[in-house]
């Protein structure tokens, strides 16, 4: 039986203690890892590869402002300094779910903690929804499901 690949568009996130309501887009960041390259003198032309750091690029948050200041107040930790970052950062889990709203695909984004928050833009001749936009450093990405 064919795999039938899953929509991008119904999904949901899970940030330990943080409720948000919905986020109307979500860019999980890619995972790399760094090849370092060796050659001894007598190997021939060919260079060896191993494996060096491995790099996660942010996750970016974007949701419709609600009356909730807890995204805020989590990037306002940071910007305060006044808590260590061990206790500002998060587990945040993706789950990308099917038409009928079951789990499907799940990404698991280890110590995260928000690096950006860029408040809306406002403009009086628009009628667009006010849009907040945070990023989130993390120290891993994996796919669960």
């Amino acid at each position: 039986m064919a795999k039938v690949p899953v929509r991008n568009f119904i999904y949901r996130l899970e940030i330990d203690s943080i409720e948000q309501a919905g986020f109307a887009e979500v860019a999980i960041g890619d995972a790399s890892t760094e090849p370092i390259e060796y050659r001894e003198g007598i190997d021939t032309t060919t260079v060896q590869k191993f494996n060096g750091l491995n790099k996660y690029g942010n996750i970016t948050l974007k949701w419709g402002i609600t009356d909730s200041t807890e995204l805020a107040d989590w990037h306002q930790m940071i910007v305060d300094d006044a808590t260590p970052l061990a206790d500002a950062q998060r587990n945040v889990v993706i789950r990308i779910q099917n038409d009928e709203g079951d789990d499907q695909i799940a990404f698991e984004i280890s110590k995260a903690w928000p690096c950006k928050y860029d408040p809306t833009d406002l403009n009086g001749k628009g009628n667009e929804v006010a849009i907040d936009t945070l990023e989130l450093c993390n120290e891993g990405i994996r796919r669960i499901q």
